[in-house]
């Protein structure tokens, strides 16, 4: 009888033990995590509870540690970040790896790509940089700047040219990148800030990169055949820039002055565009302005990856200017202001255009000034900032035109 009474009791006691629900479960986990943030879940169906966040080997586990971004796996209570850039979640326990950290890791934050467009094309997005909207800004701005200033006194300028150019910015920006990744990709597998790019990382094949390629200088065409015949001449030549400058980082330090070169030829195709003509007073010095300021954001650019530049063995400005890299971009900032000023003196622009070039030499000079060059994070933060440098020269032209 005593044994039957004790077997009914340590059942009880048993049962009660075990009776805790799995909500209930992580919510002793959480309250022993305090500073855990919500947990991400995928698609994916854990095969063993539902409380705990599911698990895939394409994530990454960011641990505090000795070293705070040690890879361990440790399960609950721990961030997870989703590897190439496909999903992210929270932050650490007590804080973020450094996103210099992350970067060199191979770990990239979500974009939208990866969260709104089907999975056949996202390669394609990224090898056009679509999540990255910096490059058709830096092209397009010249454009912009051009086109403005081939406005008649009085007008707003023409907000036909200013959409065609916008989308062929937005072509012309996306090929010059698959251009890029298709030479580059032996460069680009050793590289830590470019080794999961599409064609390196093998998202994409080659071929099909070229495909892609055609597709979007096909789709250019369309544009270019929109304007007239001395613009459809001089911007199909600029396809000879786009296709050399990728390579130009093997056999000089000046790529930079390659690029700017490249991408600032609108600053002589908006003008042609609206007039049918050039005028060299006008386009010559706002094309030069532009190589200037191209000099110094990419310059900055480059810095990232200045170390891995040297492994691998090719060139930029980066490398050639090395300490002296302030002194050298002031120059290069101070000439760049220099000719929008006379390119402005030659439209003959009212006031309100050197009032934004003041504005607009504060901006570059906080770059300059600013800027540290040990940092990846702090560099990409002043090459991004130039959108609004361009924005400033763009609103002076418009208002210089517009008063006079």
């Amino acid at each position: 009888m005593a044994f039957f009474v004790l077997s009914r009791v340590s059942r009880r006691l048993l049962k009660s033990s075990v009776s805790v629900t799995p909500s209930s479960s992580f919510a002793v986990l959480q309250s022993q995590h305090k500073s855990l943030s919500n947990p991400v879940t995928t698609h994916y169906t854990n095969p063993f509870t539902k409380c705990y966040p599911s698990w895939n080997d394409n994530y990454q586990v960011w641990s505090k540690g000795k070293e705070l971004h040690q890879e361990k796996f440790l399960g609950v209570g721990w961030n997870y970040r989703l590897v190439g850039g496909m999903s992210s979640s929270s932050s650490v326990l007590e804080g973020k790896p450094k996103k210099d950290d992350k970067e060199k890791s191979g770990v990239k934050e979500a974009s939208w790509i990866d969260l709104y467009l089907p999975e056949e094309v996202r390669g394609y997005a990224k090898l056009a940089r679509l999540d990255k909207p910096i490059g058709t800004w830096l092209l397009a701005w010249p454009c912009m700047w051009s086109i403005a200033l081939a406005a008649d006194p009085g007008s707003l300028p023409s907000f036909k040219y200013m959409a065609l150019f916008g989308c062929g910015a937005l072509l012309l920006r996306g090929a010059g990148c698959t251009i890029n990744d298709l030479l580059d990709q032996d460069i680009d597998t050793k590289v830590d800030r470019t080794r999961l790019r599409p064609i390196a990382s093998g998202l994409l094949t080659p071929f099909q990169g070229i495909g892609f390629l055609g597709l979007q200088l096909l789709l250019g065409l369309g544009i270019l055949l929109q304007l007239n015949n001395y613009s459809r001449v001089l911007g199909a030549s600029s396809l000879l820039l786009v296709f050399s400058y990728p390579l130009m980082k093997r056999f000089t330090f000046w790529p930079q002055a390659f690029l700017g070169l490249t991408i600032n030829w609108g600053a002589l195709l908006g003008w042609t565009a609206v007039k049918g003509s050039i005028d060299p007073a006008v386009v010559l010095p706002l094309y030069l302005s532009g190589v200037c300021w191209t000099l110094v954001y990419d310059t900055i650019y480059a810095h990232q990856d200045k170390e891995d530049d040297v492994k691998v063995g090719v060139k930029s400005t980066a490398l050639r200017f090395g300490d002296n890299t302030k002194l050298w971009l002031t120059g290069f900032g101070t000439a760049s202001m220099g000719f929008l000023a006379l390119s402005g003196l030659s439209a003959d622009l009212g006031w309100q255009y050197y009032a934004s070039l003041a504005a607009a030499s504060g901006q570059l000079g906080w770059q300059i000034g600013t800027a540290d060059f040990s940092s990846g994070a702090d560099c990409s933060r002043k090459f991004v900032s130039n959108k609004w440098f361009g924005a400033i020269i763009f609103s002076g032209v418009v208002l210089g035109r517009s008063f006079q």
